[in-house]
């Protein structure tokens, strides 16, 4: 994934009280959208060091946290060993670069993942092999930010546009919001965080 080397680097000094309180935020985002998730698997796509994923290991059976970034999922492992969390699992693979044909999911969260992905639409459409039918994509980003200028990263997406290319994907039922503003929260620009749901 983008920027990978970057997060492998960050990966011992991820967890800061700033990430920590924007995931909480973002787990109680993505909780309105779980529909009996105690019986379903999920996979925390892009985890980093499992913020948001630890937050919602009581929401699902099972979450499997994934990342391109090695440093980042030996981080869940060791959190997995240490507090003997039963139900998670921390795999290592880039989507971008290849394909899982044996994983699937109910409900697949990614937080602020797609800003580091170079071309979205092929990760998009794996990810939408990736779910079992009916499953559900939640993705939470930062809204389109004329004030972020960056060569690593989008600056943020527009709702719709973002719904458009999910729809010619094939998902459906798409509805999506701005849930979150903060300051300094984006490339150290004031920025909103938007969910959007879709469905397989």
């Amino acid at each position: 994934m983008g920027n990978t080397d970057i997060f492998d680097a960050m990966a011992i000094n991820y967890d800061t009280s700033e990430r920590m309180e924007i995931a909480k935020i973002t787990s109680d985002a993505i909780r309105e959208y779980v529909r009996d998730g105690k019986d379903k698997s999920a996979i925390d796509f892009g985890c980093g060091t499992g913020l948001v994923g630890m937050n919602l290991l009581k929401d699902f059976h099972i979450i499997t946290f994934l990342d391109s970034a090695k440093n980042m999922t030996e981080r869940i492992k060791q959190k997995i060993a240490e507090f003997n969390i039963q139900n998670a699992e921390a795999l290592w693979f880039d989507l971008e670069t290849g394909f899982l044909s044996d994983i699937h999911a109910d409900y697949i969260f990614m937080a602020q993942v797609l800003l580091h992905i170079d071309d979205i639409e092929p990760v998009l459409s794996r990810l939408y092999k990736v779910l079992n039918p009916e499953g559900h994509l939640l993705i939470v980003d930062f809204d389109k930010n004329e004030a972020v200028i960056s060569d690593k990263v989008h600056n943020g997406f527009d709702q719709k546009e973002l719904s458009t290319l999910l729809t010619k994907l094939g998902f459906r039922d798409i509805k999506s919001k701005t849930f979150y503003t903060g300051k300094k929260i984006f490339m150290k620009q004031d920025a909103s965080l938007f969910i959007l749901d879709s469905k397989k």
